[in-house]
């Protein structure tokens, strides 16, 4: 599921921000095109829930290379505005899923943009039945 959010926070900024800005999903040593995305998850976790349900929360982080290089924090701002708009629902998995908890942040000329985007599973196990229980219930008086 985590390929399938980034998958489809990758296809929001491309409809949002175009083809003049690459989205990378891996890391990349050398060669990084900017302005340029960059889309990890950062601490997926899951934990059970009522009956076969767990609670599947992905905390995302997009980050944004600026083109500028004496405008930064001004490009930096404009693109968090956006990404706060673009983020706010994704297809993921053909399923229209909302993110919460949406901050930015600076950090060395790089815009940090984080977003989680958290929902139930199911777990679809099939249970097999034990069987026929069958119970007496029997009262002696001893007098």
């Amino acid at each position: 599921m985590i390929n399938a959010i980034v998958e489809g926070i990758s296809m929001a900024l491309n409809a949002e921000f175009g083809d003049a800005y690459t989205i990378y999903a891996e890391s990349v040593e050398q060669g990084l095109h900017e302005p340029c995305f960059f889309v990890a998850c950062i601490s997926p976790t899951k934990r059970v829930f009522l009956g076969r349900r767990y609670l599947a929360t992905h905390q995302m982080c997009v980050q944004y290379f600026p083109d500028s290089k004496d405008r930064k924090r001004e490009e930096c701002n404009e693109v968090a505005e956006r990404l706060f708009s673009c983020l706010e629902y994704i297809e993921a998995a053909e399923n229209l899923t909302m993110g919460t908890k949406m901050h930015a942040e600076m950090v060395d000329g790089v815009l940090n943009f984080f977003v989680n985007y958290d929902f139930f599973l199911r777990n679809s196990q099939e249970t097999t039945s034990m069987g026929e229980l069958s119970l007496s219930d029997g009262v002696s008086v001893k007098g």
